[in-house]
């Protein structure tokens, strides 16, 4: 219930369950009652089960009461009870014995949850002889007792009462951020609205006009329709923040009204499940407030300052066609650019209901232009025009390959494709592991770029038959159908399957046999049976592909270490998961594993804003981005101009003998920029908590001389910057069913000083990657001074001096990685190097702003790992956290 954002439907202390179960026994045990009905006492607690007898026999109903306890717990108190009742049931799972470890599993539950100290088990075998103990369990009796008696005529109300039959309440107030919840089916209300929405899926029409009024096919159209997003921009970003977040919110109570339409429409345009498509609506409605924060603090950014970008253009992907797309507008919005909204052929519906919302709370139709264009020919125009400041794409690398071949110097930040897998060692809780991999694997029919398209099985589960024939049997029983039919559990892929996907789904490579072969279902050669492939082996295509669909690759490890380097051994890092119940195999595969989101000991998909930011490494990542939903996302989102950083904290080593180098060579005090003219002035609306003109020259923190110049301010502030943000991993969650943190982790860095750039500046951005730990090397332009360039040395920072032809020349064969220039010609750059999406530029004018600098040098990194075993509190991910911490990044 935590983890979807409902009210639990259980009471919220131990003492109010006791009262309540009293309060079922007082209402059961009556003779016009058990007439009709015996009743069954069964547990541990001999207070309780005393009570229910007396009670019983008070009533005179004791014949139809009969006590249950469990087989081989507490002998000597059921004994006991025997004795005194005349009688006494004993249960026990019963298995065959090839299933015995099931049995053990169960029994292994339920000492878990007698080892509570809130339940009388925890001192049962001590209460005879430990007043103390038997006081406690006798005073927790009479308190829920007497909670009972006090409230005996009451009928509690319902703990959840969500109705979506009913218009959601407005809350655009800027309250602290709280997670949108998701529909609860539990609910016979909601279960109404459901089956009233699927019955309209047949027939919707929804989006239909929006789609076609917005269709363009004239370039000269498509022309003034940049022109007037480019001209209403330049209002929307000249509003102050707060002015642009109040509209936002409005945005999320929108899209929370039309939750029912947005549904509808995913599922009869794209064929999303209701239980795919309403979280989309949640991380829609949680993007638009989320971001309307972020807007406000951006703002206040000391040592930089945002310039909104005049135009963005959004190309959400079909799969995810209203929280992508809305994450794809509405970060851009909250930075203060225009958007221009392409949605995908596939969800062009989708995509126009969703302007629809954003509309109506108040976004100018001229700041949010939707447009929906031809790939080939008008598509290709939208991408390429100057105008577009940015372009956030949501798809496979190898569209991002293409969109960066359409204009050197574009500036494009992609979430694109993902290969990945989910770890199951020996350790393992089984029947858990195989749900997570299968909803995991086939929700949305695998059309997810998180989705687990492969499973490594370490050691003993490799031939586990338990696991094997608990995987095949929750495969093949998901219900393959439609989305409008109500017991659907795996919808249609989006187009009739061809080329890769169907080689995926119908093609065996040496060695690999189907567990679980799919089937063709439709004459469309939409619907398919969702298939598992066993024996792939290392560096294959399976290995290696992401195939989009619904078919699962099963991999072995003998050990974890081999696990890791099969899940490690793709060009993707996106999702990744591990299902293990040992701390130490927790800590290493959180030390080792190399992907943007990971999750432990539960499912892989379903990222949540704020919670799981998500972005991935490697090549599921392109450009100098951010993680969606985290608290960086507008960063790169705006132009930033350096200002005087009014905050630090006392420098480090590194940065302190970049300093004294600094001061020995004469930069110290050099500005960054090229020419004090490219710094613009300030507007009149820049909040107080912004670096300004005539703030205070230097850092506050003792230790930092309040003359201090740009180097020693910018380096005081990466100090402050990765003493309270970076270098922590917190939980801002506050969630006791797992534990969420945003870690960061250093990224080896080219830094290239062009021949306009400053050696202040070089400086200062060195500054900043030391701090964060990365490996950086720097090419040159200029021949640094003797006492930088003995330092740098010293630091273990590799200098090459070239020049600007050279340094093209190199570029060309230049290895994945991120480049950060320093005053370079990034259009020289990107002719030299061709279309390489996987090659992140870093190219803003260097900032005194560490908060800004040391992103640089830094990737994101989301870990959750569930925190209790069946309700019961683990210490699990507590421990697994803090050891991967003390052992640091690979």
């Amino acid at each position: 219930a935590e983890l979807h954002d409902w009210p639990p439907a259980t009471w919220d202390t131990k003492q109010q369950t006791d009262t309540a179960y009293k309060r079922v026994l007082d209402w059961a045990l009556t003779p016009q009652r058990t007439a009709n009905v015996h009743l069954g006492v069964a547990g541990h607690n001999l207070f309780d089960l005393a009570f229910a007898w007396l009670l019983a026999g008070r009533r005179g109903v004791q014949d139809a009461v009969e006590t249950e306890m469990l087989l081989g717990m507490a002998t000597g108190q059921a004994e006991a009870v025997r004795r005194s009742t005349g009688r006494l049931l004993l249960y026990t799972p019963v298995v065959h014995p090839e299933h015995f470890d099931v049995a053990i599993a169960y029994l292994v539950r339920r000492l878990e949850e007698a080892a509570s100290p809130e339940n009388v088990m925890s001192s049962l075998f001590t209460m005879a002889d430990d007043e103390g103990a038997f006081a406690r369990e006798r005073d927790r009796f009479r308190v829920s007792l007497r909670a009972l008696v006090d409230a005996r005529d009451e009928v509690p109300a319902p703990r959840r009462t969500q109705d979506r039959r009913q218009d959601a309440a407005a809350s655009s107030d800027a309250l602290p951020f709280a997670s949108a919840p998701d529909t609860d089916p539990s609910l016979a209300a909601n279960r109404e609205w459901a089956r009233e929405l699927l019955a309209r899926v047949p027939s919707s029409r929804l989006g239909v006009r929006t789609r076609d009024e917005h269709t363009v096919t004239d370039p000269a159209e498509l022309d003034r329709v940049l022109a007037a997003a480019v001209t209403a921009g330049a209002e929307w970003g000249a509003l102050p923040a707060h002015e642009r977040a109040t509209v936002l919110r409005r945005a999320a109570d929108e899209l929370e009204r039309r939750r029912g339409d947005l549904c509808e429409v995913m599922a009869a345009e794209t064929g999303k499940t209701l239980d795919q498509a309403d979280p989309e609506v949640s991380e829609a409605v949680d993007f638009a407030r989320w971001y309307a924060g972020l807007a406000e603090q951006l703002e206040g950014t000391d040592g930089a300052v945002a310039h909104p970008v005049r135009l963005t253009v959004a190309t959400p992907p079909w799969n995810f066609p209203v929280s992508i797309a809305a994450g794809s507008v509405l970060a851009p919005l909250a930075a203060g650019s225009a958007v221009v909204l392409k949605p995908a052929p596939q969800a062009a519906r989708c995509g126009s209901v969703l302007a629809e919302a954003l509309w109506a709370a108040g976004v100018p139709r001229e700041v949010l232009a939707v447009v929906h264009v031809a790939e080939d020919g008008l598509g290709k125009a939208l991408v390429s025009d100057a105008r577009v400041d940015r372009l956030l794409l949501t798809g496979s690398f190898e569209t991002a390959r293409l969109f960066a071949g359409f204009r050197p110097g574009l500036h494009l930040l992609a979430e694109t494709s993902g290969k990945n897998a989910i770890v199951v060692t020996p350790s393992a809780d089984l029947d858990l592991a195989v749900r997570d991999v299968v909803a995991s694997a086939f929700g949305h029919a695998g059309q997810k770029c998180s989705a687990a398209s492969l499973v490594v099985l370490v050691g003993s589960v490799g031939t586990s038959r338990r696991f094997h024939d608990q995987l095949l049997d929750a495969v093949t029983s998901l219900r393959v159908g439609l989305p409008a039919e109500p017991a659907t559990q795996m919808g249609p892929v989006i187009e009739p399957a061809e080329g890769k996907l169907l080689d995926g789904l119908t093609r065996l490579a040496p060695g690999e046999s189907w567990a679980v072969q799919p089937r063709r279902l439709d004459d469309s050669g939409r619907l398919w049976t969702p298939g598992v492939r066993a024996g792939v082996r290392a560096g294959s295509a399976f290995h290696r592909t992401e195939y989009f669909g619904p078919v699962l690759g099963v991999m072995t490890a003998e050990t974890l270490d081999e696990a890791i380097d099969l899940q490690n051994g793709v060009d993707y890092g996106l999702t990744a998961g591990l299902h293990s119940q040992d701390v130490d195999e927790v800590a290493l595969w959180l030390t080792r594993v190399e992907a943007g989101n990971l999750y432990v000991n539960r499912g892989i998909t379903g990222a949540i804003v704020r919670r799981q930011p998500f972005g991935g490494w490697k090549r599921s990542a392109v450009g100098p981005g951010a993680k969606a939903g985290g608290p960086n996302t507008l960063v790169p989102l705006v132009d930033w101009v350096s200002a005087p950083a009014r905050h630090g904290a006392p420098l480090g080593f590194a940065a302190t003998r970049l300093l004294e180098a600094a001061l020995a060579a004469g930069v110290a005090d050099a500005p960054f920029a090229h020419d004090e003219a490219d710094f613009r002035p300030v507007g009149p609306d820049r909040p107080s908590s912004s670096a300004s003109d005539d703030a205070p020259a230097g850092p506050s923190d003792a230790g930092t001389p309040a003359t201090a110049g740009p180097l020693e301010r910018a380096l005081a502030s990466d100090a402050l910057a990765w003493r309270d943000v970076f270098c922590r991993a917190d939980d801002v969650t506050g969630l006791g069913a797992e534990r969420n943190v945003l870690r960061y982790r250093p990224v080896p860095v080219l830094v290239r000083l062009g021949r306009r750039g400053s050696v202040a500046a070089l400086v200062r951005v060195l500054g900043a990657g030391l701090v964060a730990g990365a490996e950086v090397t720097v090419s040159t332009s200029h021949l640094l001074p003797a006492p930088l360039g003995a330092v740098l040395h010293d630091l273990g920072v590799t200098v090459r001096a070239e020049d600007d032809a050279t340094w093209l020349a190199a570029a060309r064969t230049l290895p994945s990685g991120r480049i950060r220039l320093v005053d370079g010609d990034t259009d020289a750059l990107a002719h030299a190097t061709g279309p390489r999406p996987d090659l992140a530029v870093y190219a803003e004018p260097v900032t005194e702003s560490g908060r800004v600098e040391l992103l640089t040098f830094l990737r994101e990194q989301s870990v959750t790992v569930t925190a209790h075993r069946f309700g019961t509190p683990d210490t699990l991910a507590d421990r697994a956290l803090q050891r991967s911490a003390q052992a640091g990044p690979d």
